[in-house]
């Protein structure tokens, strides 16, 4: 698990996915003023990534993501909005950083918002402990987010977005992450949940949905697939979302046929969108 990189896939398709739903939830939910709200990432990473780097550089695999929308003049609105948020980070225009799921909700989240923050690598935990600085929202631990997650529900601030992302490197992490939602939607039934995971040719994704989509909440299911489906390696990647805001499926309906006109090859299959009893 420790050998796990994110770096080797920022900004690729599935981090478009993902951080696209990210930032709409967290646009959403801070709307409610003088509502505190805390952010919880149970894999979070280094905080921000150098594409420059040796391990983004390595496959360039924002190549398939991040930078078919960088010159784009005709993106969906709420995609205006992902590359702007990346745009930032890059104040001098060109592409050249790609920030994380911490940095994406700490620019979106307000003084009075928390956000908590677990990652286990050591490397990237410290890397994220540097990225975090004195910010006073901001709290890191270096820890298993899974492991973790029972302890910190529910929130003092009644209000919470929980982002998981698990490496999926070992096939625990399937049956793990249905076990970390099932018990958080027990004791914490108001929060929202986040889920990505691969597509992958493996009955252990196929598996994790059914119970997942199986669960007695309010649920939507998004899937991007980008290449033809194979005996190995990912194909394309999707968030399984507990309580999603009202309007997410709209704009998702919105983003997702045109994300797979740019992102995806032409015998791909089609993106997927579907919430209860769908």
């Amino acid at each position: 698990m420790l050998s796990y990189r994110h770096a080797f896939h920022a900004g690729n398709h599935a981090d478009v996915l993902k951080h696209l739903v990210e930032i709409l939830v967290l646009e959403y939910l801070v709307q409610k003023a003088g509502k505190p709200l805390r952010y919880i990432d149970t894999h979070a990473g280094p905080g921000t990534y150098d594409l420059g780097s040796s391990f983004a550089s390595k496959n360039r695999e924002f190549d398939t993501g991040i930078s078919r929308l960088w010159e784009r003049s005709d993106l969906p609105r709420p995609l205006v909005n992902y590359v702007d948020h990346v745009r930032a980070l890059n104040p001098g225009g060109e592409l050249q950083h790609y920030p994380g799921s911490p940095a994406l909700a700490a620019k979106i989240l307000h003084a009075g918002h928390r956000l908590q923050l677990f990652e286990l690598h050591p490397d990237d935990a410290g890397r994220l402990q540097r990225w975090a600085g004195r910010d006073p929202r901001i709290k890191v631990r270096h820890s298993d987010g899974f492991a973790a997650l029972k302890a910190v529900l529910p929130p003092v601030e009644k209000r919470a977005l929980v982002m998981i992302d698990p490496p999926y490197e070992v096939k625990t992490d399937y049956d793990t992450a249905v076990d970390a939602l099932q018990l958080a939607s027990r004791k914490f039934a108001t929060g929202v949940y986040v889920l990505w995971y691969p597509l992958l040719n493996r009955g252990l994704v196929s598996a994790m949905l059914s119970k997942l989509r199986a669960m007695s909440v309010k649920h939507l299911l998004a899937e991007l697939p980008v290449m033809p489906a194979a005996e190995q390696g990912m194909y394309g990647s999707g968030v399984f979302v507990i309580n999603p805001p009202w309007l997410l499926q709209q704009q998702l309906q919105e983003c997702l046929p045109y994300l797979q006109d740019v992102l995806a090859s032409p015998d791909a299959e089609r993106f997927r969108l579907l919430a209860n009893g769908d």
